[in-house]
């Protein structure tokens, strides 16, 4: 399915020098914040206090938090679990007060605004769970990348394989980045987010790579710079549908879906956009920088000794 098809291929590669100068400052500057601030981290990861409060009617999470927030918390996780009367919260770890008191402390408010409040459940969370969490986030990531490598190096080449583990990695650190710089909280969602972004760029890449294997077996007289030009614009089409439809959808998780999935969709959001930058003009730039030929994606038929490469029985003895 195709809205429009472009007759005259665009050369994308023309600028692949300038793009990717552009990608490196964009990644380096990523990795300066991500050492210089650092990511912040939510209650997941650095240990806290998480409460269960049951009503006896349905509560608006949002006025819980802001009845929360009043009380000098910054960012607090509230949202629903069981049905709409059950609330779960996760408070982060304040400095001398204990997690006894915090619970007081929020309980007090809350009844304040609605009586029937009561607390079910209490319960702190360790930073020791915080670390194995983060190892374990790390040892995903880590699986992941080495899965997608393995994938393209049999599916293609090593060339392709290395060039796109490069760019869905940029993808990462750029993600990883814009939390650093702009101290947007950090949790086991968008850390879901950023491995769900890693296996959609792959997806992009396998689309053009596929079709710049097939262009090498259709034009023979292309060179590889035009090769891999054609293959990009020819998916165009098909990438405007499905990254479109697709952001459509995290955008209605953007604007509807609460404070519990603002930043995964924002970490979705961000990895789409660069998904789709690095798929066509980091991954692609990478592989012909690194030599990617016409022998290494097809195969030359071998030659039988009267010269004719289909016929099977060709150089047999009678």
């Amino acid at each position: 399915m195709e809205f429009f098809r472009i007759h005259k291929t665009i050369p994308f590669m023309r600028h692949a020098k300038v793009l990717n100068i552009i990608s490196f400052a964009t990644f380096a500057l990523a990795i300066f914040f991500l050492f210089h601030r650092g990511l912040h981290l939510s209650v997941e990861f650095t240990g806290g206090t998480v409460m269960e409060v049951a009503y006896q009617q349905s509560v608006d999470v949002g006025k819980v938090r802001e009845t929360i927030g009043k009380l000098g918390y910054a960012e607090v996780q509230v949202q629903n679990y069981g049905s709409s009367r059950d609330v779960q919260i996760r408070l982060p770890v304040q400095k001398g007060q204990t997690s006894a008191q915090q619970s007081a402390q929020v309980m007090d408010a809350l009844k304040a605004v609605d009586s029937t409040a009561v607390l079910r459940g209490n319960e702190f969370v360790g930073p020791q769970v915080g670390e194995e969490l983060t190892t374990n986030g790390i040892k995903a990531l880590a699986m992941v990348v080495v899965g997608i490598m393995i994938y393209l190096a049999f599916r293609f080449e090593w060339k392709f394989a290395l060039s796109t583990v490069l760019a869905n990695l940029h993808d990462v650190v750029i993600i990883l980045g814009f939390f650093a710089f702009f101290q947007w909280e950090f949790s086991l969602a968008v850390l879901a987010a950023v491995l769900a972004v890693l296996g959609y760029s792959v997806n992009e890449s396998v689309v053009i790579f596929d079709r710049i294997r097939e262009n090498f077996r259709r034009y023979r007289k292309m060179t590889t710079v035009e090769t891999i030009d054609n293959a990009i614009t020819s998916t165009i089409s098909r990438t405007i549908i499905t990254h479109g439809s697709t952001q459509l959808v995290v955008l209605s998780m953007f604007f509807f879906g609460g404070p519990t999935l603002h930043y995964f969709a924002l970490a979705l959001t961000i990895g789409i956009c660069f998904g789709i930058y690095s798929s066509c003009f980091v991954a692609a730039a990478i592989a012909m920088w690194l030599g990617i030929k016409r022998e290494d994606l097809v195969k030359t038929p071998v030659k039988r000794d009267d010269g004719d490469p289909d016929d099977p029985n060709a150089g047999a003895a009678v």
